[in-house]
């Protein structure tokens, strides 16, 4: 099948209003002349099925149009992180060999840069109402193309998207996701969760992650819904929104759950639309779990997801009980257990590491054979996580494999000591990661940002962490921050932090 093809399911109910951006409303038989438009120009530009095309900017209407123009011509998508470093840029267009990106004109000068780094790209298509030299205008491609377009024939196991990992640990690597595979996460993110046909839902998830491109394929299959996109996360613009519109799903990550908390006007909208606060592609921590609901009333529905799996992977949006702390169950159709070091699933109850199998697991990482082999072994995708599965089949993430801080022989989990400095009343955020220590060998090390208006000290933090850990477990180092380095989505890059010692 092509992925493409899912796009078209919701036009059986005939022409609606689909999408909002910025007060234009737009329909979803509109979106589609525009994708065939698009796909005719990239074909006359010389894009063949198989070649790689990609899509450096924020949200808007242009990047779900893009999405569908590469898919139906048989491309492969490639959208990234346009906040990115110009080295990881360069990365990425060497390792993809993508020959056309499309972008706007805020990322020209990176894409110039990056361009003139490699030799294989031809083509730049500029989102813009005005004319850049050297680039193709993709107002007037669309202009210029017929709206007649038969959408190619892929394979279920050919590529679909080549999503580029963020870099938390190391170099960036291509994920190869399918197109049965982006289907299969749609169909059963829909089916498990029962969503309204007429859902009403806020994208302000970036386009860009696996995360956004799962709730944009999610999207397809509530054939009556809406979508209110969001070019970037910004706070009153998006309680603006979801009282205008009267949003009643709202998907983010634990970073922006916090910023709601912090924002001074919240009381100024009327957010009771909402049905569904769901959390992903980070840990959200019970604190702030437990503060949301205190203030806005909703419970946050924690899911867990890979890239390398099409992300929404685990949830409890659809259950009847929420349980703090967990990512929920198995979304149905794929299979989640608890391994130990050799490959054994572990009793119920007992840490190990979270694998996962199904149709949705990356056919493997883009000119990585060796590394695939690393983290795909007989079926299962070993995810880096640990945890441990609960009597009620509920899964728990304890914390990441490679942040395990091992002091005097004793391994000691992170994300504990986080939660308990996310409960102090003046810090924001927290990460803990493992420092180099003579005696111990590995010794324990906190960065933290504090609330607007709030003092304290390391000392005072310390105090505060005595009293609520044991003395083994007490960081030795506190560093108080203005801001912790993040992914785009949100995600403390521990990588950078490191690089501080």
């Amino acid at each position: 099948m092509n992925i493409a093809e899912l796009a078209l399911k919701n036009q059986e109910v005939g022409e609606h209003v689909s999408y909002i951006f910025e007060g234009q409303e737009i329909t979803n038989m509109q979106m589609d002349r525009v994708a065939k438009k698009l796909g005719n120009a990239l074909k006359k530009l010389g894009v063949k099925r198989g070649d790689r095309v990609i899509m450096q900017m924020q949200n808007c209407p242009e990047v779900l149009q893009a999405f569908q123009a590469i898919w139906k011509i048989g491309a492969i998508t490639i959208p990234i992180n346009y906040l990115v470093g110009q080295e990881e840029i360069n990365f990425i267009y060497k390792d993809s060999g993508a020959n056309t990106i499309i972008t706007s004109p805020e990322h020209l000068d990176k894409v110039k840069i990056a361009q003139s780094k490699v030799s294989g790209v031809k083509n730049i298509i500029m989102v813009s109402d005005k004319e850049h030299p050297g680039t193709h205008s993709f107002k007037k491609l669309v202009e210029e193309n017929s709206d007649k377009l038969k959408i190619v024939a892929t394979a279920d196991d050919d590529v679909a998207a080549l999503i580029y990992t963020s870099g938390t640990t190391g170099t960036p690597k291509g994920v190869m996701l399918t197109h049965y595979g982006l289907y299969f996460v749609a169909k059963c993110q829909q089916d498990t969760t029962n969503l309204p046909q007429d859902l009403v839902t806020i994208a302000v998830l970036p386009l860009c992650h696996s995360f956004g491109v799962a709730m944009m394929n999610g999207a397809f299959l509530r054939y009556h819904g809406k979508v209110v996109i969001m070019r970037q996360f910004n706070l009153e613009h998006l309680f603006s929104n979801i009282q205008k519109y009267k949003v009643q799903s709202v998907p983010a990550v634990p970073t922006m759950y916090v910023y709601m908390l912090l924002f001074p006007d919240a009381d100024k909208y009327d957010v009771s639309s909402v049905k569904n606060w769901v959390s992903g592609s980070a840990p959200l921590s019970l604190d702030t779990w437990k503060q949301f609901k205190e203030k806005f009333g909703g419970e946050i529905a924690e899911g867990w997801g890979l890239t390398e799996a099409g992300a929404g992977n685990a949830g409890q949006s659809h259950v009847a009980l929420k349980k703090p702390g967990s990512i929920g169950i198995p979304m149905k159709g794929m299979e989640i257990k608890i391994f130990d070091n050799n490959d054994k699933e572990v009793p119920q109850g007992q840490e190990g590491e979270i694998v996962l199998r199904g149709p949705m697991v990356m056919k493997g990482y883009w000119n990585l054979p060796e590394a695939t082999a690393e983290v795909i072994k007989n079926g299962w995708l070993h995810t880096g996580d640990i945890g441990y599965v609960d009597k009620d089949g509920y899964f728990f993430i304890t914390d990441r494999k490679k942040d395990i801080i091992i002091k005097g022989g004793e391994n000691i989990s992170p994300r504990t000591i986080e939660e308990v400095l996310y409960s102090h009343t003046c810090i924001v955020e927290a990460a803990v990661i493992g420092i180099k220590d003579p005696v111990y060998g590995e010794d324990i090390k906190a960065f933290v940002t504090l609330k607007p208006g709030q003092t304290a000290t390391p000392e005072e933090i310390k105090v505060y962490c005595a009293g609520k850990l044991k003395k083994f477990f007490v960081p030795k180092e506190i560093v108080i921050m203005s801001a912790l380095p993040k992914t785009l989505v949100g995600k403390i890059l521990k990588k950078e932090l490191r690089k501080l010692q």
